[in-house]
């Protein structure tokens, strides 16, 4: 068995793992907006801490975090970023379970397509992962092409910060959202990769024992992945206290694998494996994936019937219902809470005063 194989296997393991501590935090999120409405809006609404649904998914998204970073010392970063896509089955089946959700045939396509272009990805992507020595990596952190990547990537952040900012436009909002979060909190796996491979490094018998992890900078790619991850959960816990996890969870993924594989070709020349049918391929992969997330989109587009998102304030207020009538299209609770049914009007009138 090849070491690709073993770290895939992790990976997959890890995925799934960190999909169902996602549903967990929203489940979180959801029991917390609960509780606000049912005390009549009297109090303040708790630390979502408190909540155990949030501590135990906080456990697993953790604990999935841990085994994807063992996977990155065996196998190539663009080919376990598009192993990712198994989190959009998984999505499925925890969102049923676990939030009470029921599957529309429009969602079970979009996944379909999603899953279908990542398959492409990871047949047709690069099974190759060298251990580099501590050198060869700090070398690659200093190329021209490199550092032009990153100069791109400031770019997308900055422009993509804006529309977010300015608010117009529901597929447009959480998706602006999402790519920022993905740009900067997918540069993580970088890092993860680089410490990954100093500690297989280390484990070698030419290695030079873990004499070589006490280097500045072993230290250094240590910070920088504790930075950009907790960036990355910070961001995603933030998203889905103001997004539907339906919607912003694959969101989240999409953003998270497109810039994974990218700064992996580049940083890595990942891209120096590949013949003119593996890069055909490969596209036609990401464009699959792409029409996964049209298919994602609501149906509606009117801004009368949506909710807005308070960018100053915890909460997601619909300006008409207690749930977006977007997210109804893709979901439809089926656990109908009459009092909370009843609070309904309660909520319009709080969102009015507060918009």
């Amino acid at each position: 068995m090849g070491d690709w194989v073993i770290g895939a296997l992790i990976n997959l393991l890890g995925s799934i793992f960190i999909n169902f501590g996602t549903n967990l935090l929203k489940l979180g999120h959801d029991e917390r907006k609960k509780l606000f409405v049912l005390n009549n809006f009297g109090t303040r609404m708790k630390p979502i801490i408190y909540f155990q649904a949030w501590r135990v998914g906080i456990l697993f998204f953790a604990i999935g975090n841990c085994l994807n970073f063992i996977s990155f010392g065996y196998a190539a970063q663009s080919l376990l970023a598009a192993l990712g896509s198994i989190q959009f089955i998984s999505n499925i089946g925890f969102a049923y379970f676990i939030l009470n959700k029921i599957v529309t045939i429009k969602l079970l396509l979009a996944t379909a397509f999603v899953v279908v272009g990542n398959i492409f990805l990871v047949a047709f992507g690069n099974h190759q992962s060298p251990v580099y020595t501590a050198e060869q990596l700090a070398e690659n952190y200093a190329n021209v092409v490199f550092l032009l990547y990153c100069l791109g990537l400031v770019f997308v952040v900055a422009l993509h910060h804006s529309i977010y900012n300015i608010g117009e436009g529901k597929m447009l909002v959480p998706f602006s959202y999402a790519v920022v979060s993905g740009a900067i909190g997918s540069c993580s796996v970088l890092f993860a990769k680089s410490l990954s491979n100093m500690l297989r490094l280390s484990m070698s018998s030419s290695g030079g024992g873990y004499s070589t992890l006490h280097t500045g900078f072993t230290y250094s790619m240590l910070l920088m992945f504790l930075s950009t991850g907790g960036f990355w959960m910070a961001r995603l816990n933030e998203g889905l206290s103001r997004f539907d996890a339906i919607l912003i969870v694959p969101m989240f993924q999409i953003a998270w694998t497109f810039f994974s594989i990218c700064t992996g070709f580049v940083y890595f020349e990942e891209y120096n494996v590949f013949d003119a049918l593996r890069t055909v391929m490969f596209v036609l992969g990401m464009v699959s994936v792409f029409v996964g997330i049209y298919l994602l989109a609501p149906d509606d587009d009117k801004p009368s019937k949506g909710g807005e998102v308070l960018k100053d304030g915890p909460l997601v207020l619909p300006k008409t219902s207690i749930f977006s009538n977007d997210v109804e299209s893709l979901f439809m609770s089926s656990d109908q809470n009459s009092q909370i049914k009843d609070m309904e009007i309660i909520w319009t009138s709080y969102a009015d005063e507060n918009c």
